[in-house]
C-alpha cells in the first residue's frame, strides 16, 4: 500500500533525475575538455623540440612574504648571433600582480651604461652575452633594487613562431609609419593584422628618428595587443597548444603543465590590466660614448631606482603611479 512517504519520495526523485543528468553531462564535459587541452598541449610541444635557446643557469630571487602574490619575471627577446653569442635586444621586466589580477611592465632601453658585476660597464645588453640570464639578472637587479624571481628568454625567430600558433590570422597593430629598413619585411602606414615576421619587423624597427626610445614603445605596444589577442574568446581553443609549443620556444623556469595552468587561468580571469613605463624616465638620461661600449646612455640611476620603485612598489605605492611614469 502506498504511504505519502513513499509518494513524496518518488516525486522527490523525478525532480532531481534532471540535475543528476545535468551533473553527469558536465563531468563529462570538464574531462573532455581536460583530455583535449592536454592533447593541444602536446600537439604544440611536438612543433618545438630543441630549438629554444641555452641561457645558462638562474637563480631568482625569493618571493617577498609579505607579497606572496607578486611576481616579476624578467622578459628577454635575444638576436640570432651566428657566433652562438647572442645580446639581449628586448628586456622587460614584468610584474604579475596576481591577486589583483595586474601587468606592470618595465622596459630597459639596451644602449643604457651598465654596471655588469665582474666586468667593466658596457651597454645592458653586453651583460646577457657576457653571463647569459643569470648575468642579465644580477645587472638589472643591482643597479635598479628590483627583486627578480623568474626569466623567459625567447629569440627572433621562435618569437615569429609562436605569433602564428597564437594568432594564425595575424594580430592588428597601427603602423603609424612606412618602415622596412633592417627589419626584414616592408610595411605601410595603417592598420595592418602582421604576421609573426610582420609582427617582429614592426617591434625591432628603430630607422627614425626617435631611435631606441620609439623601439621600446612599439614592443610595449605589441605586448599590449598580444594581451587583447590571446585574452580573445577566440584564442581560448588555441592556448594549450600555445603553451606547448612554448615550452620548446621559451627557455624559462617556469614551464610545463604548470606554465599551462598560469595561462588558462589568465585567460579565463579575463579583463587583465597592463601599466608600462620605460628606463631611463624623461629628464634622468644623457647620452655618451666611449671606446670600448659605442654611444651609450647614460642614467641617474638613483633618480631611475627611486621611479621604477613608486612605479611597482606595494599595492598602496603602485595607486596613481602609472599615470605619472608611463611614457
Amino acid at each position: 500500500m502506498e504511504t505519502p512517504r513513499t509518494r513524496s519520495g518518488r516525486k522527490r526523485r523525478r525532480r532531481l533525475r534532471p540535475f543528476r543528468t545535468l551533473f553527469a553531462l558536465l563531468v563529462v564535459l570538464a574531462i573532455a575538455v581536460g583530455l583535449y587541452s592536454v592533447w593541444q598541449y602536446n600537439q604544440g610541444r611536438d612543433l618545438a623540440t630543441g630549438d629554444k635557446p641555452d641561457s645558462g643557469p638562474f637563480s631568482g630571487d625569493p618571493i617577498d612574504p609579505q607579497y606572496p602574490y607578486i611576481e616579476n619575471y624578467l622578459l628577454l627577446g635575444i638576436d640570432d648571433a651566428e657566433s652562438g653569442k647572442s645580446r639581449s635586444d628586448t628586456m622587460i621586466l614584468a610584474s604579475l600582480d596576481k591577486e589583483n589580477n595586474q601587468v606592470k611592465l618595465v622596459s630597459f632601453m639596451r644602449d643604457i651604461y651598465a654596471d655588469i658585476p665582474g666586468y667593466q660597464s658596457y651597454k645592458l645588453n653586453t651583460a646577457y652575452y657576457l653571463g647569459g640570464v643569470q648575468l642579465a639578472k644580477d645587472t638589472i637587479s643591482g643597479m635598479f633594487g628590483v627583486p627578480i624571481h623568474h626569466y623567459a628568454v625567447t629569440d627572433f625567430d621562435n618569437f615569429e613562431k609562436l605569433i602564428d600558433i597564437a594568432a594564425p590570422d595575424g594580430v592588428r597593430i597601427d603602423v603609424e609609419k612606412p618602415m622596412s629598413e633592417k627589419i626584414g619585411v616592408t610595411l605601410t602606414q595603417g592598420t595592418h593584422d602582421l604576421n609573426g615576421k610582420e609582427l617582429l619587423g614592426y617591434a625591432r624597427f628603430r630607422a627614425d628618428s626617435e631611435g631606441d626610445f620609439g623601439r621600446v614603445e612599439r614592443q610595449q605596444k605589441v605586448i599590449a595587443a598580444l594581451k587583447d589577442e590571446v585574452l580573445s574568446p577566440a584564442t581560448l581553443p588555441r592556448l594549450p597548444k600555445l603553451a606547448g609549443a612554448a615550452t620548446g620556444y621559451v627557455e624559462t623556469d617556469v614551464g610545463g603543465m604548470d606554465g599551462l595552468r598560469k595561462v588558462l587561468k589568465a585567460a579565463v580571469s579575463g579583463g587583465m590590466e597592463i601599466d608600462r613605463m620605460t628606463i631611463p624616465v624623461e629628464g634622468t638620461y644623457s647620452f655618451g660614448s666611449y671606446s670600448h661600449a659605442g654611444s651609450v646612455i647614460e642614467l641617474d640611476v638613483s633618480a631611475n631606482r627611486e621611479a621604477i620603485s613608486e612605479f611597482l612598489g606595494t599595492p598602496e605605492a603602485m595607486k596613481g603611479a602609472s599615470a605619472r611614469l608611463m611614457p
